[in-house]
């Protein structure tokens, strides 16, 4: 066997298994860049040794295969994957082939690349622009109007049937406006949004769970859940772009076209799209895009340049695998290199002691980094990262800073590997790894720093929400001996606090007073400052509901537990075991002691209010002069809508306090209605919006 042979053999085996981890799997290994490098090096060395190309190469394939748990769909029309370009002279040359093929007026055109010479000349050519999502490709099946079938990419003939699961997608209209077709098959983007990404693993965070790394294999797990009601929990999104099957449908002239009767039928299709009739404007508008990626509540890798004009795009046909007439632009990745200064261990409030690096600042996916994740021991290993190394640092899915790996090109010389400590960083107990797990663990529960995160966490707004409570004050009060747990929060000394630095007559008296106000919270905010495992806002408000006081809850068998709708045998046992463990027993006996508030609130039945905002999405931003975000968030979902953090195309309307800030500039670009406090007012009471 030659080198080139080996070579494309070794080639084949690293796409295919990559590919797998990718489609299949969800939990890609390499970046996107490193995967496109492997096809494109093994491309080049194809069409050095066509000898050596075989049908079943990775360089002819869509996807990959889908799971064997979910019904195979075989797609009426194959949906195609798209070739990349990776700079803007790849981008052009890719335009100058379309134009040449098209300026042969009906002359034989050879291999797929080959262009004729005697051409003549070209048509004009309109080239569209849309985003390139980073998402799951999925086609949607509509019969007379109505959905009845979903299905993933898979390898572009066969995907793998979701139709419970996308119908869960509140942007998938389950029935076409008027006008629809007999049959039409949609084809688009089923993604998660940036903000639905924060608020999913904030809410995995404060339940104890592991959090997700990227909105886009989130959303791809999320698609594949055997049970929708997961799937619907995960706020998924969905853009329409393309056209499979259609029966007794109109005949559009256009890609635009085609677009504007999308939206026509009710589906969501991206604003961002653009027409241009010279290229140069297209490099241009890539430009653009590339610079205000980061103003996405999406993510997007790349811009899809297509030709506007449907026959034109019969006349250019495909090649194997994708399209002539589009290709999609790949957004250069966002990595630098940087130096490894140090390897060191947080402690988080249940003891998890996880590494992360620190880094020489360096500017890279919009902000400056100079700390990044790690992720655990065994990442560590396996990345094989030392300090002292030049290592490439990638802001995962332009959120999460990120070391990818070491350039061994620039390590210095017996630099030695990193081993993770046996001892607490911060009480100097023993770290344990537990047998089966990657995570490692401070077993000492009186550990200072997992004691500042409780407490921090006790006094935060969602839970007992302490005005003048902050993260400095915490970290004083324990470094003092001031507090060793949540309850001490309601022994503080005062008195001894007045001597101190920074600490007026006013500023102890409002402390005093708001701890004073943080007893009377509901049971709901005082288990949800108990971080128990598992436990979030929601589950700690479902817990507080059921049982109606503490007394009862901890009274409460596993079985009982498991029977609150919304709990599963995993949070059951979690919460049963937590509140039997006997430092917890003795914190709770002296929250009691404290005067804390033990008991949810009771709704007189007829206190309950009109559910005049069903399907509504309101978000709330600034500083109200009647009421408390919280309070009108509370009176949002109270009348059946709901209030999410941050502004979409899906928001139904902003309440806008003092301070509005980006939210409110967000709302007027997307032309969402602004509302003022009255105005929100007129809607809790009406469920109309003004005008």
């Amino acid at each position: 066997m030659d080198g080139h042979s080996q070579r494309i053999d070794e080639l084949r085996t690293l796409i295919i298994h990559h590919d797998e981890r990718y489609h299949e799997a969800d939990a890609p290994e390499i970046p996107d860049a490193d995967f496109d490098a492997l096809l494109v090096e093994l491309r080049a060395l194809e069409a050095e040794r066509p000898d050596l190309v075989t049908a079943d190469s990775p360089t002819a394939r869509v996807g990959a295969a889908g799971r064997s748990t979910f019904d195979e769909v075989a797609h009426r029309v194959p949906m195609r994957s798209l070739d990349n370009a990776f700079d803007i002279d790849e981008l052009r040359a890719w335009s100058e082939r379309v134009v040449k093929r098209l300026a042969a007026d009906g002359a034989a055109v050879g291999a797929d690349e080959e262009v004729v010479e005697n051409a003549g000349d070209p048509p004009a050519v309109t080239w569209v622009c849309e985003l390139k999502f980073d998402g799951l490709a999925v086609s949607i099946r509509y019969e007379d109007g109505v959905l009845v079938q979903a299905a993933t990419r898979g390898d572009g003939r066969v995907g793998e049937d979701v139709t419970a699961n996308v119908r869960t997608i509140a942007d998938v209209p389950q029935r076409l406006a008027d006008g629809a077709p007999s049959v039409v098959e949609v084809r688009g983007e089923v993604y998660l949004g940036l903000s639905a990404f924060a608020a999913l693993n904030a809410t995995q965070e404060e339940a104890g769970d592991k959090t997700y790394v990227n909105p886009r294999n989130t959303a791809a797990g999320s698609l594949r859940q055997k049970d929708s009601a997961v799937t619907a929990t995960r706020d998924l999104s969905f853009w329409a772009y393309q056209l499979g099957e259609v029966v007794d449908g109109p005949e559009p002239a256009s890609h635009l076209e085609t677009l504007r009767w999308l939206a026509g039928l009710g589906l969501p299709v991206d604003g961002h799209v653009a027409s241009f009739d010279d290229f140069e404007d297209v490099v241009s508008h890539v430009g653009a895009i590339e610079a205000a990626r980061h103003d996405l509540d999406f993510e997007i890798d790349g811009v899809v340049v297509k030709v506007d004009d449907l026959a034109l795009q019969r006349s250019l046909g495909f090649t194997a695998r994708a399209p002539r007439w589009a290709i999609a632009y790949k957004l250069p990745p966002e990595e630098r290199t940087t130096r490894l200064l140090d390897i060191e261990v947080s402690i988080g409030p249940g003891g998890q002691a996880t590494p992360f690096a620190r880094l020489e600042p360096v500017f890279v996916g919009g902000s400056t980094v100079a700390a990044a994740t790690l992720h655990n021991a065994d990442q560590v290993a396996v990345k094989d990262v030392r300090p002292g190394d030049v290592v490439v640092v990638r802001k995962a899915g332009d959120v999460i800073p990120e070391v990818l790996r070491p350039v061994l090109s620039e390590r210095p010389d017996g630099l030695a590997p990193w081993t993770f400590p046996t001892a607490c960083p911060a009480c100097d107990e023993p770290l344990v790894r537990p047998d089966g797990e990657a995570a490692t663990f401070c077993g000492n529960h009186a550990c200072p720093r997992q004691v500042r995160g409780r407490i921090e966490h006790f006094v935060s707004r969602g839970a007992l929400d302490i005005e003048g409570f902050g993260e400095q004050r915490v970290d004083l009060f324990v470094g003092e001996g001031l507090l060793n747990d949540v309850a001490g929060v309601f022994a503080l000394d005062y008195d001894r606090i007045a001597g101190w630095d920074g600490f007026g007559e006013t500023s102890v008296e409002n402390l005093r007073r708001a701890v004073e106000t943080s007893r009377e919270r509901p049971l709901g905010r005082l288990l949800f400052g108990l971080r128990i495992p598992h436990v979030g806002t929601t589950v700690a408000d479902l817990l507080a509901t059921a049982f109606g006081h503490l007394d009862l809850l901890q009274a409460a068998t596993v079985e009982d537990l498991e029977a609150v709708e919304g709990l599963g045998p995993i949070i059951a046992a979690s919460v049963h075991e937590w509140l039997r463990q006997p430092h917890n027993v003795d914190l709770l006996g002296r929250l009691r002691s404290a005067g804390v508030n033990l008991e949810a609130p009771t709704t007189d039945p007829g206190d309950e209010v009109a559910r005049v905002l069903h399907g509504m999405a309101i978000v709330v931003t600034g500083t109200l002069a009647g009421q408390s975000r919280d309070e009108a968030k509370a009176a949002i979902v109270a009348r059946g809508g709901k209030s999410p953090g941050s502004v979409s195309a899906k928001t139904t309307a902003l309440v806008a306090g003092e301070g509005g800030g980006s939210k409110l500039v967000k709302a007027e670009e997307l032309g969402v209605p602004v509302l003022d406090e009255a105005a929100f007012n007129l809607l809790l009471a009406s469920g109309q919006l003004p005008g």
